[in-house]
């Protein structure tokens, strides 16, 4: 416990494992001309620029600070290895068709012609021929003036796509990039101090053990000839078919998925007395390993490292791809489904559970297996903010119950819960699964479920006995075959669709009703001056109070129904950077100088309109008017909250840099700021500024149905197309929430993981 963290990196800490480029060794591809013009344009977006008499105000301002802010003004991302790393992470992480324009731009923006053509005058001169100068070869002001046009302009809406990703990706790698001491260059100049030393084992034992092990087989550590035997060390009985490349495991249960659905199907399944393995496609971690350093942990916990957009690139999707799923990452927040929303579920789509006491027990089983608490002792900066807000406007403010202790502060649980004290399905229901004998098998990929033609019976013609899956890890080449007498898909709503689609079901439902829970961020500025408001944004719990925007005819403070939630969200400093307006360099490197006093709340909807998973991260989705206007409403509120709480300034996050200042601000000047408010757009609308959505609650692509017509699996989340194949995640709920799923995703996967432990009973009699 007492080594220090440079040491653990050239150990090979878990989560440092494929973080970064090794020195001088790339892969990306990228030609020479490609480097350079990028080199050019991440230089552009973060400059090297002259320190203003000012620049000591970064992280507190105090003269000690001076040298860190100085040299941070003149740091620039053209400076090595930032380009190469960009370049590195881009070919990763975009989609074929984004990389092919990023790569298709840089090729031109490398060329005279190509220049101009993208650049017009700006890039001519008249001191040296040929007159027309490459990218590379602009004035870093003329290279922010065609970034800026870039942002904005609605004739080619490739080239606003590919400034969006340019931006992302360069920023991402330049506040995230690590040294071999795991810092960040710029970190102390803008006030970003994250914990990255170790929890002490005395104050959080829990943070020192790995419950599962008894159970878990990593694929990442193993290789053909040792796949085998590590299965049958854990009970399994398995079958080495060489001929077929294939390693053929036998259970009574087979779960794809680990997090909020598999996790809590896989405890009541091997508590019934089933032998359960769940197939997980990402690796296991403990608060051990957990080091809040925003780019490794983003790299190794999310789905393609937190990289997954919509296809119109509007929307920043966040998922959970790790033992525990989402609910090793999320934010802690547990609130019961919604009264109402239980009643619209069991009415209008026929789905009695939701309405039955049944339900109601699931939901009260779950908390006190999250061991739920429902005060808090110290909030954060941002929830204090919210709070007071809230309160002198005369809003109420909801205490928001947690799984985890009443003392718990940290503030970067979506890196993965250092102390040990946020209690995921990783620490809770698949440790109970485990005690039973259940296996997960990690860094494995489910492909394909096995199905086979059934005859006569009910509607469903086929019957799943198994899934197909493969490890991760290049030096396994065999496909591991799991046979069951029942398959549950519980990868989320963004990946289960896809097993089903690429398994031949074809019911109209699979895939559609997305539900995303669109949010939009809104900020204020609070100088350390301000009074009952201390600390960082960073620190302290994530979520802890929420207010809700009554719907239309509702009374103030109505916990009827409402239209959209304010909370405030986990911002490390390359999300700040990514999602802040860019309209200059010097602009957003004096933004991230306030980073640790810029508090953020978002505006959650409940939306009505929905989005359709094509394929893997192929999601189409675009908001509706209704929910538009409502985000907008949400808002509006929340920037009225952050002036009460006596921010300086305030804004949002569209691409023309919104703001406001607020000294001697007049409600009439509020007004007027807040009626310029706009509507999320993507950056390939059509309007002038535009702004993106994020969204962390994926539900419904494969909803329930009282009939084939109304969904992909019935009340009992059993597939209308195939026997002994049930759906156990998100994308069952029928409708969004309204609130954080977490609760909601548990419960249902409780009652349905109970009828299908009843379905095996009356099968074995």
């Amino acid at each position: 416990m007492g080594e220090d963290k440079s040491q653990r990196r050239r150990q090979g800490h878990p989560l440092l494992r494929g973080w970064g480029a090794t020195k001088g060794r790339y892969t990306h591809g990228f030609s020479a001309s490609q480097i350079l013009a990028l080199a050019a344009v991440c230089g552009a977006l973060a400059p090297s620029l002259t320190p203003d008499d000012d620049g000591g105000r970064g992280g507190g301002g105090d003269d000690s600070n001076a040298k860190a802010v100085r040299d941070f003004l003149l740091a620039s991302a053209a400076d090595p290895p930032v380009p190469d790393e960009v370049a590195e992470l881009m070919s990763r992480m975009c989609l074929r068709e984004a990389l092919a324009l990023v790569r298709a731009v840089l090729w031109l923006l490398g060329t005279r012609l190509g220049t101009l053509a993208l650049c017009g005058g700006r890039c001519l001169t008249w001191s040296r021929w040929p007159f027309v100068l490459r990218f590379a070869e602009m004035p870093v002001e003329r290279r922010e003036d065609a970034l800026r046009r870039w942002s904005r302009v609605t004739a080619l809406p490739p080239l606003r796509t590919f400034f969006q990703i340019a931006k992302v990706f360069c920023l991402y790698v330049y506040y995230s990039r690590i040294d071999e001491s795991s810092v960040n260059p710029h970190w102390r100049a803008i006030g970003y101090n994250p914990p990255t030393d170790e929890a002490p084992a005395e104050e959080h034992p829990e943070a020192t053990k790995r419950p599962l092990d008894d159970g878990v087989v990593e694929t990442i550590n193993l290789t053909d000839a040792s796949l085998p035997a590590s299965l049958a060390e854990k009970g399994l009985t398995v079958t080495d078919d060489a001929a077929r490349n294939v390693c053929r495991v036998e259970c009574d249960v087979v779960i794809v998925g680990s997090g909020c659905g598999g996790g809590v199907a896989a405890a009541v399944l091997a508590g019934a007395g089933h032998k359960v393995v769940v197939i997980e496609k990402g690796n296991y971690f403990t608060s051990r390993d957990y080091t809040s350093l925003e780019g490794p942990s983003m790299n190794q916990l999310y789905e393609a490292g937190g990289f997954v957009s919509t296809m119109n690139g509007g929307g920043l999707l966040l998922a959970g791809s790790t033992v525990g799923g989402g609910s090793a990452v999320n934010w802690s927040a547990c609130i019961k489904t919604p009264e109402f929303v239980r009643r619209e579920w069991a009415a209008a789509h026929g789905l009695p559970l939701f309405a039955s006491s049944e339900y109601a027990a699931a939901m009260d089983k779950v908390f006190d297996r999250l061991g739920v608490t429902s005060g808090c002792k110290e909030e954060s900066l941002q929830n204090k903010v919210l709070r007071k807000g809230c309160e002198k406007l005369g809003y109420k403010v909801d205490a928001v119950a947690r799984n985890s202790s009443e003392g718990h502060y940290c503030g970067s649980c979506g890196y993965g819960c250092r102390t040990g004290d946020k209690r995921g399905t990783d620490t809770t229901w698949l440790v109970d699964a485990v005690h039973r004998g259940a296996v997960i098998l990690t860094g494995c990929k489910a492909e394909k479920l096995v199905l086979e033609r059934r005859f006569g019976g009910d509607v469903r013609g086929k019957r799943c006995v198994g899934v197909a899956a493969r490890s991760t890890n290049a030096a396994i080449t065999k496909t591991v075959e799991v046979r069951a007498k029942v398959t549950v898909s519980a990868g989320g709503s963004l990946l289960t669709p896809v097993l089903l689609q690429q398994s031949g079901l074809t019911n109209p439902h699979i895939g559609k009703n997305l539900h995303l829970h669109p949010t939009a961020l809104v900020w204020g500025y609070f100088p350390d001056t301000v009074p009952d408001l201390k600390g960082k944004a960073y620190e302290g719990g994530i979520i802890t109070s929420l207010h809700k925007v009554e719907a239309y005819g509702a009374g103030a403070g109505s916990d009827a129904t409402h239209r959209v939630i304010l909370e405030a969200p986990l911002m490390g400093a390359a999300a700040m950077g990514t999602q802040m307006p860019w309209v200059s360099g010097r602009d957003l490197k004096e933004r991230m100088l306030r980073f640790g006093r810029t508090v953020h709340i978002f505006s959650l909807v409940r939306d009505r309109g929905s989005g359709t998973v094509h394929g893997e991260r192929r999601i189409a989705y675009r908001l509706d008017s209704t929910d538009r206007e409502d985000m907008r409403e949400g808002m509006r509120r929340a920037l009225r909250v952050l002036v009460a709480a006596g921010a300086a300034e305030v804004g949002t996050h569209r691409s023309d840099g919104q703001r406001l200042r607020c000294e001697g601000l007049t409600e009439e000047a509020l007004e007027e700021f807040l009626d310029g408010v706009d509507v999320v757009r993507g950056p390939q609308s059509k309007s002038e500024t535009w702004s993106l959505f994020c969204s962390a609650h994926h539900m419904g692509s494969c909803r329930m149905g009282a009939t084939a017509g109304d969904g992909a699996v019935d009340a009992r989340g059993e597939s209308w197309e195939a026997e002994r194949l049930y759906v156990c995640d998100s994308s069952v709920l029928p409708t969004a929430v309204g609130v954080n799923p977490m609760i909601t995703i548990q419960s249902v996967a409780y009652c349905l993981a109970n009828g299908i432990a009843d379905s095996l009973s009356r099968k074995a009699t």
